[in-house]
């Protein structure tokens, strides 16, 4: 009774104060039609899904697919599989709810908790943001090295360099920046295309992929790569993102406009998934049918994958093609990883900073490592520390979804935009399987 009354004052006090815009240079500023075809609107209300998309192909979900691919062949796609269902139903509920409550979830983090568990979630998403900026600096100096070939410890510090882009593309509006992103997806799109076509995979393997099995959770090597997998799959920051981008709408702020919003907002973002879906399972069977296959299953970093796909492929546009792409995921990804950094230290700390002063802090922190790690290790050592940033990302998974289905779930916070029984219990269900996979494997580290 004490909980329930004190979850309605804090409620109040979220409606009526602090309604402070999230990414309010950019907020409500793409327009939306109020009348019109369905396409129309949808075509308006596009883009977030793709920005959010973006962060479910980049490098670290190579590293953990190709490795995967190699090893295991066809088993792990299961894993990208059921990761992306969780993840089209947590971004759901992440736009669902920016658009109801027109608070991000950072915003709706420092509305709820105290000051001092707000913190400690800035810093574990802090946490993961760095991580995900470490696994886009490795991809993209390996990207540079493979088609110009920049040493590595080059490619990480021109890295640096990137936060100019950044501010160029944010003071070209928010609709600019999304077409960039989408431009850049659809080059790693062809690129794939051209990857399956030319490696071409065993079918019915390839289905059976798709099936869950039961070694994945009993190999603790499997298991540690699907974990890897999961967290470079289902990213907590995006969810952060998610909640924000999607108020760049001018939707009617009204019961009829938001329900449009989140109509139109769960259409982009499903579709937009799907195809960061493909792109994944394409980066895992590409490995399985021209690794794992031909016994090569010892191959585990994305440049001993790059120089076997000419022998193994027979043409030289294959490892071009794949560094391009691997360039415009980590590019792509620097993108969202900016936008996402801003959100959550405004949201949870309520600081603003400069997008390029944001970027750089940010940058700087992920260089570090990435550095010395190229310096002393070299391309093993990256490839390493790719798939061990992925699992960190699916170690702060946790933290984020948790408070995401909380406050979806609660009538008081979202009135008529509640989550209904049935999402309820899946919701709650996904975000429990997240957490004992993540206890297991800090366990298996422990034990092993």
């Amino acid at each position: 009774m004490f909980s329930e009354a004190k979850d309605k004052l804090i409620t109040k006090a979220w409606r009526k104060g602090n309604k402070e815009h999230s990414l309010s240079e950019v907020f409500s500023s793409v327009k939306v039609p109020t009348s019109g075809s369905f396409w129309r609107k949808l075509l308006a209300f596009s883009g977030p899904g793709l920005m959010v998309a973006v962060g479910y192909m980049d490098p670290g979900n190579w590293a953990t697919d190709i490795e995967g691919g190699a090893k295991f062949g066809y088993t792990l796609l299961s894993v990208i599989f059921i990761s992306n269902i969780f993840a089209i139903l947590l971004q759901y509920l992440a736009l669902k709810l920016g658009v109801a409550t027109e608070r991000d979830l950072a915003q709706a983090c420092r509305d709820h908790y105290s000051p001092a568990l707000s913190f400690t979630l800035w810093v574990l998403c802090e946490i993961a943001i760095a991580a995900c900026d470490l696994a886009e600096v490795i991809g993209s100096a390996i990207a540079l090295n493979l088609l110009f070939g920049l040493p590595l410890a080059w490619g990480v510090a021109i890295t640096a360099l990137d936060v100019l882009v950044i501010l160029f593309f944010q003071y070209k509006g928010f609709r600019f920046i999304e077409s960039v992103v989408a431009s850049l997806i659809f080059v790693i799109v062809v690129s794939f295309i051209f990857e399956m076509i030319k490696s071409r995979p065993d079918i019915f393997p390839l289905l059976n992929g798709l099936l869950p099995k039961a070694e994945v959770v009993y190999n603790p090597h499997m298991l540690y790569i699907a974990i890897g997998i999961l967290g470079a799959t289902v990213m907590p920051h995006n969810l952060y993102l998610h909640s924000s981008i999607v108020q760049t709408r001018n939707y009617p702020r009204t019961t009829q406009g938001k329900k449009m919003a989140i109509k139109f907002a769960r259409i982009d973002s499903t579709v937009a998934l799907m195809a960061a879906f493909f792109i994944n399972a394409a980066i895992l069977i590409v490995a399985a049918a021209s690794f794992h296959n031909s016994g090569h299953q010892d191959v585990a970093d994305i440049m001993s994958a790059h120089k076997l796909l000419t022998p193994l492929l027979g043409t030289t546009l294959a490892p071009i093609l794949f560094a391009v792409a691997l360039l415009a995921s980590g590019q792509n990804s620097t993108l969202t990883g900016t936008l996402a950094g801003q959100i959550v230290m405004e949201g949870f700390l309520h600081i603003r900073l400069k997008p390029w002063l944001r970027r750089l802090i940010t940058r700087s922190i992920a260089i570090v490592p990435a550095l010395l790690v190229t310096i002393f290790y070299g391309a093993t050592g990256t490839a390493n520390l790719l798939v061990l940033s992925q699992v960190i990302l699916s170690l702060q998974l946790s933290f984020a979804v948790f408070p995401l289905v909380m406050f979806t779930n609660s009538k008081h916070k979202m009135g008529l935009f509640a989550n209904r029984a049935w999402l309820k219990i899946t919701a709650w269900a996904i975000a429990v399987i997240i957490l004992m996979l993540n206890v297991y494997l800090v366990y298996d580290t422990i034990v092993n």
